[in-house]
């Protein structure tokens, strides 16, 4: 089966050496660039840390693609084109985001679907997810639930988890268990879901490896937005995150 074929069937699939050792020097350049002179000075919702009071807690970065030419031009490159082999069809980019899960501060990401966050009719998305470190169970891999883009949009509810603010609700029936596939990846390696695909990730539970990733998300144009409700809940949710301090 080709790339398209195994997206279509398992609701996921692994991209290995996305991007190459030269490639990867140079992301990790630009991103220390970035971390020092952009992060000081873009919106704070756009931030987030596990505690607002020590940088070297930095979670998530959002939206970097409008906030530098360098990750605009690679987000609008590589990624949108294999966005598109993967849908079957043109795609609009959304975000380009940076992931960390430092030990010690790194929780488990709920089991989730991309999807409930989007509000899309019909739910024609992707996430991909670049790692920039070795990831493996230890400090929390990737874990999908095969063939779950399949079955539907789960119920979801609030967790506390920072980032991640909606989890499945009944997670752990057998289908969930039975098909779950844990996806290590080395740096430079990409992996790439349906925004229906059921995945969560366990705690980095490494003494000093840190699980650091670039995240891309692409809506298919045949998918439209609920702007309305979306943009309410990311407003409410800034409201959540700013009273605990964490933006």
């Amino acid at each position: 089966m080709n790339r398209r074929e195994h997206f279509e069937q398992d609701g996921f699939v692994s991209v290995l050496s996305f991007c190459d050792t030269d490639e990867l020097q140079t992301i990790e350049s630009e991103l220390d660039r970035f971390i020092a002179e952009r992060v000081p000075v873009l919106p704070p919702e756009n931030i987030f840390y596990e505690d607002k009071a020590d940088p070297s807690t930095l979670k998530q970065i959002q939206r970097m693609h409008e906030h530098d030419d360098f990750f605009c031009d690679f987000f609008e490159g590589k990624p949108q084109r294999l966005a598109e082999e993967l849908l079957g069809e043109v795609v609009v980019g959304k975000n380009l985001q940076y992931f960390n899960k430092p030990p010690t501060f790194g929780e488990a990401t709920p089991p989730h679907q991309d999807g409930f966050y989007f509000m899309l009719k019909p739910c024609r998305a992707l996430t991909m997810w670049m790692a920039l470190d070795m990831v493996d169970e230890e400090n929390g891999c990737m874990r999908y639930v095969r063939n779950s883009h399949t079955r539907g949009m789960r119920s979801h509810g609030r967790t506390e988890t920072l980032g991640f603010s909606q989890g499945i609700t009944d997670f752990g029936q057998s289908a969930d268990t039975c098909e779950e596939v844990a996806c290590p990846v080395q740096p430079g390696d990409l992996l790439a879901h349906h925004a229906l695909t059921i995945h969560r990730a366990d705690v980095n539970s490494s003494a000093n490896r840190h699980r650091r990733a670039l995240g891309f998300i692409f809506y298919g144009k045949s998918a439209e937005e609920n702007v309305v409700a979306h943009t309410a809940y990311q407003q409410q949710l800034t409201r959540e995150m700013t009273a605990k301090g964490k933006i």
